[in-house]
Formats: C-alpha cells, sequence, structure tokens
C-alpha cells in the first residue's frame, strides 16, 4: 500500500501520499474537482509561470528584508525547478475549479515549500521550517498571484503559436509565387466574375494571416501588465510599501520581458478584458483561417462535377462505401478546431462578464479555455501547413479553359462597347452556349485583333483599359 503523511488545513486532517511534493489544499482539489481530465500539469508553460511569480515574490521579499536569506534561497532553488518545468507530476489538479484558482496557487505553494525543505535537509511536510502560506505565498493572495503567473503563461504559449501562423503565412506565399502565372476565373457570390492568377489568390491567404500576427503581438503585450502587490482587492493589505512595484521589476528581469504594474490595482484586480481582448483575437483570427479551408474545400471540390481547380495531398481514403473517393481531411480538421476556438471566446465573454465586485471567480475557465485554444490553434495551423498547403498543385489547364469559356470576361468589354451591348452579349451566349469571343466577332462589335487584345487573360489581371 501506498505510504501516507497526515497534513491539516482549516477544514481539518487530510491523507496525502508520502511521496508527494504537493500537500493537503491540493488534494482536497483532486478530491473535489473531477471535472475536465486536463490536468494543470498538461500546461508546463502555466506551471512555469507560477515558478516565475513566486520566484519574484520571494526576491521582493528578501530584498525588503522579510524573508531571511535561508529561506529566500531555498525558495529560489524550488521555484527555479518549477521555471525548468520539472516536477510536472506534481501539479495533478483539474483546469476548471472553483475558488478563483485558489487550489492552483496552493498547488505552486506546497510544491515549492517540500522541494524547498528537502533543500534545507527537512522532510515534505515540516512546514514549521517553509510553510506554503507563511514563506512561499508571503505578501501575496491568490488574486494576485493567480492572474499574473496565468497572463504570463499565455503570453509565452503565444510565442510558438505566432511562430505556427507565420510559417503557414510563408507556406501560402510560396504557393502563390509557384502560382503567379497560373490563370483562373475569379468568384463573386460563387458566380463566375473576372479573371485572376491562382497565385493572387494565395497571396491574398499570405497576407490576411499576417495582419494576425501583428494583432497577437499587440493583445499578447497586454498580457504583461499584471497586478501582483495587489493581494486581495488591490488595496495591497499585507504588502510592505513598495513591494507591488518592487515584484513587478522582478518579474520584468526574470522574464527579460517589459512587465508593468497596472495603473489601478483595485480595478485591475476584478477586470479580465486582457483576457477576454487576446481570446478575441484568436476568434479573428479562426474567422480568417475558416475561411481560407472553406475556399481550399471548394476549390479542390470534384473531381469531375466541381471546380477541381486544386489537388491537395491525399491523405486517407474517403470513405468505407464509396471506392476512390478522397476528402479533404485536413482543412475540414482545421475548420472543426476554428469552431471550438470560436466556442472558447464565447464562453470566457460570459464568464468575464460573470464577476462580481472586486473579483472575478470565473478566472480558472478563462484560462483554461485561453490555453485550449492556442493549443488547438498551433497544432492546427502546423498540420494544415505540414500536411496540406506544402503540397497543393494546380490543375492549369483546366483552369485556363474555364477562364476562356467564361461568360465573365465580358466584363472587360464593358470599357469598348457599352455595359448594354456587353449584357446583351452575356445574355446571348448563355442561352446558346456560344462563346463570348465569336458573339462579340459575329455582331461586329470589335476587330479581331482588338478583341484578342482586349480578352487576353494577362491583360485582364489589374488596372488595364
Amino acid at each position: 500500500m501506498q505510504k501516507m503523511r497526515t497534513e491539516s488545513d482549516l477544514l481539518g486532517e487530510l491523507q496525502v501520499p508520502e511521496s508527494a511534493y504537493y500537500g493537503v489544499q491540493t488534494q482536497r482539489a483532486i478530491n473535489n474537482f473531477k471535472i475536465s481530465n486536463h490536468q494543470l500539469a498538461d500546461y508546463p508553460e502555466f506551471v512555469k509561470a507560477l515558478g516565475i511569480v513566486k520566484l519574484g515574490a520571494a526576491q521582493a521579499n528578501n530584498e525588503l528584508k522579510i524573508l531571511s536569506d535561508d529561506l529566500y534561497k531555498a525558495i529560489e532553488f524550488a521555484s527555479n525547478e518549477l521555471i525548468q518545468k520539472k516536477y510536472l507530476n506534481e501539479f495533478p489538479i483539474d483546469m476548471i475549479q472553483g475558488g478563483a484558482g485558489t487550489s492552483t496557487n496552493m498547488n505552486a505553494n506546497e510544491v515549492i515549500a517540500n522541494i524547498a525543505l528537502e533543500h534545507l535537509g527537512k522532510q515534505k511536510g515540516e512546514y514549521q521550517f517553509c510553510s506554503p502560506n507563511d514563506h512561499v505565498n508571503l505578501s501575496q493572495s491568490t488574486n494576485d498571484a493567480y492572474p499574473s503567473a496565468l497572463k504570463i503563461a499565455l503570453f509565452e504559449m503565444n510565442k510558438p503559436l505566432v511562430d505556427a501562423l507565420e510559417n503557414l503565412s510563408t507556406s501560402f506565399q510560396s504557393k502563390a509565387k509557384e502560382f503567379e502565372n497560373v490563370i483562373k476565373m475569379g468568384r463573386t457570390q460563387l458566380q463566375d466574375a473576372v479573371p485572376m492568377t491562382l497565385g493572387q489568390e494565395f497571396e491574398g491567404f499570405s497576407n490576411t494571416l499576417n495582419k494576425e500576427v501583428d494583432n497577437l503581438h499587440r493583445v499578447a503585450q497586454q498580457l504583461l501588465v499584471i497586478n501582483m502587490g495587489a493581494t486581495a482587492i488591490g488595496t495591497g493589505l499585507n504588502a510592505l510599501p513598495g513591494y507591488a512595484q518592487l515584484c513587478t521589476k522582478k518579474i520584468a528581469t526574470i522574464m527579460n520581458e517589459d512587465v508593468l504594474l497596472a495603473d489601478n490595482l483595485v480595478e485591475a484586480t476584478s477586470d479580465t478584458s486582457s483576457f477576454v481582448d487576446y481570446s478575441s483575437a484568436l476568434k479573428r483570427l479562426c474567422i480568417k483561417l475558416s475561411k481560407i479551408c472553406n475556399d481550399l474545400r471548394l476549390l479542390t471540390s470534384g473531381p469531375r462535377t466541381g471546380l477541381f481547380e486544386i489537388n491537395l495531398p491525399p491523405k486517407q481514403p474517403g470513405s468505407s462505401i464509396m471506392p476512390g473517393k478522397v476528402n479533404p481531411v485536413i482543412p475540414e480538421v482545421v475548420n472543426q478546431v476554428c469552431f471550438k476556438v470560436i466556442g472558447n471566446d464565447t464562453t470566457i465573454s460570459m464568464a468575464a462578464e460573470a464577476g462580481q465586485l472586486q473579483l472575478n471567480v470565473m478566472e480558472p475557465i478563462i484560462g483554461f479555455s485561453i490555453m485550449e485554444s492556442i493549443q488547438y490553434l498551433t497544432n492546427a495551423m502546423n498540420t494544415l501547413r505540414v500536411e496540406c498547403i506544402d503540397g497543393v498543385t494546380a490543375n492549369t489547364e483546366h483552369l485556363k479553359q474555364e477562364v476562356l469559356n467564361s461568360i465573365g470576361i465580358v466584363t472587360a468589354l464593358n470599357p469598348y462597347i457599352g455595359y448594354k451591348a456587353s449584357t446583351k452579349i452575356a445574355k446571348e451566349a448563355l442561352e446558346t452556349g456560344g462563346s463570348v469571343y465569336k458573339l462579340v466577332l459575329e455582331h461586329n462589335l470589335l476587330s479581331k485583333e482588338k478583341l484578342d487584345e482586349i480578352l487576353d487573360p494577362k491583360n485582364m489581371l489589374g488596372p488595364h483599359i
């Protein structure tokens, strides 16, 4: 049988595994919250961020002479272990929890305390020598430590997300260059419009994603405004004068980032707008990404009865009953990820609205939802790039014939024969199945030489009269 140790808290005594670095309050959270099957350990950047916050607090407390050098060095050692993403299995609590993140904060406090105790040559649970509350949590409460760590974690998780986005945009740009001379018909409202190149279409995909890189950088920067030193409600009770500024400075140095202290700590402690803004940026990206995937699925539709303009790399048989069918499974899965992220944004909006008075207790679901969205989106964009976009090919001859046979090229005749005559030609072409080219010549509207010049597809790819 597993050996146990006894720890106590406000509610009494509880058995904790003897080998565990977490303590009684973490054990209560394990018992209380069996919700999502997603553990704090599944998000290493959050554990790292908790270590950063606890280290910054310890450094400030030591400099302010309220934490001894010996305790500071032990807590520094333990916090750095978390920053290096060690002891992840000591964070088994559910990401969705009541208590505004108290369980998460205490999980970090207990793990750090017990690592520090071992570093001091003591036994786990000998909290009289290094206390989770009195020493690790000194000058803090959950209400400043938890949101500050959450913001730091999201800021760090944004980096691989942006990398995935930039790489995807670059992939689309490479295809734009590859397809720069591939003529095709553009469409509006799913109807033939005017000619363009497939390269222009893919360059549009690249450019619209590039805009989201800048937007994500902008909203991520807002996450570096933290409320350390606010303690319970923003008044700073139980923290020394100057602690908030000093702790923030220490965290900025640890991260080597421009971390700032919020202007008004009472407002900052209850406000979740930076989370809302960041989630909104993820939603905006997903709207664009899902639209692109819809376009890819349309462009590859067929092969005999659809648009059949491009080929996506075949990834798996498409049917258990229809031989030969291959589905666009990569864009389909990315669509579904986008739906999930947009749904998470709704959750975040509701949770942000649900805060009351001096605290928003719904921050755990806000944090979990954003982390899930970042994780899903990063994986989805990498998958779309590697498994799909890098292998796209064009059906060049088919696209060229579509342009030559299209009624849409009559638009190019407007400046020369007028809208009324152009409409008449288009209508007759639709009714008879004839080509625009032949009908213009039959009606003696233009000479063959002039018509050839006007309807040269290359002359219809930009401003031209």
